[in-house]
């Protein structure tokens, strides 16, 4: 609703997301990695749908009751990757990822409309400890072009068509100047967002300024390169260890 301006289209979707979580009975909410979502579950949930207190309905009171106070709600799953790596539970052979050079773009709704962890500045910490956990080669563009001070992607505003990839490229401009430079000093490859229509967008205007379309990923995507899935024990496995240490 938010992404073409309207409380009341903003509003309708909130509700099927808690009229879900009524009937799925579940103990979090959790938001992927979308900018306008965060911005609208960070904002505006509470008394929206009452994910998080504010709102006063029945419903919204339900739903407060039902969702675990332990945990952020809502919560992002920046911040879910984050807590359980703080406490050890994933493990990561960041050696995957030794073939990217990384950096990080702020998106706006993000950067600029939310928070993340319940720290200053959460929003730009967390994206990084996360990324910075999973590669062994990171760098941030310069500054004065990141974090609170962060540049559009250029394919905001509803200007994701093609029909405007003009006014997109020109968009762009100053967030490609700002990869640039750090493709020339410091070899960068890869361009991380945790928004999906920063992803979408650089994704075509990459090539417009001699990038490789296929460096924007998500963070997610460089967690999963790396993320040691340790084989579940089954019966046979626990049997065999149980009779090698009674020998």
């Amino acid at each position: 609703g938010m992404f073409i301006g309207s409380y009341d289209i903003m509003r309708k979707a909130a509700l099927r997301i808690r009229k879900a979580a009524l009937d799925l009975e579940v103990s979090r909410v959790m938001v992927g990695e979308c900018g306008h979502a965060w911005r609208v579950a960070y904002s505006f949930w509470n008394t929206l749908t009452g994910v998080g207190a504010g709102a006063t309905d029945e419903y919204a009171l339900k739903l407060q009751n039902q969702l675990d106070s332990r945990y952020p709600q809502p919560q992002h799953i920046i911040e879910y990757t984050h807590d359980l790596i703080q406490r050890g539970k994933l493990k990561f052979d960041k050696s995957e990822n030794d073939d990217r050079n990384v950096t990080f773009h702020d998106s706006c709704n993000v950067a600029r409309a939310t928070n993340m962890g319940g720290i200053p500045n959460g929003q730009f910490i967390l994206p990084r400890e996360v990324i910075k956990a999973v590669c062994n080669n990171y760098v941030d563009m310069e500054r004065s072009t990141i974090k609170e001070s962060t540049f559009c992607c250029g394919g905001g505003g509803g200007l994701l068509t093609d029909d405007l990839m003009e006014i997109r490229i020109k968009g762009a401009m100053p967030r490609m100047q700002a990869l640039k430079e750090v493709e020339k000093t410091d070899g960068v490859n890869t361009l991380v967002a945790i928004c999906a229509i920063c992803k979408s967008q650089f994704s075509k205007v990459l090539p417009k300024f001699d990038f490789d379309p296929y460096m924007i990923v998500s963070a997610h995507q460089l967690v999963s390169e790396a993320i040691i899935m340790e084989k579940p024990q089954t019966d046979d496995s626990v049997t065999q260890e149980a009779e090698e240490v009674t020998e």
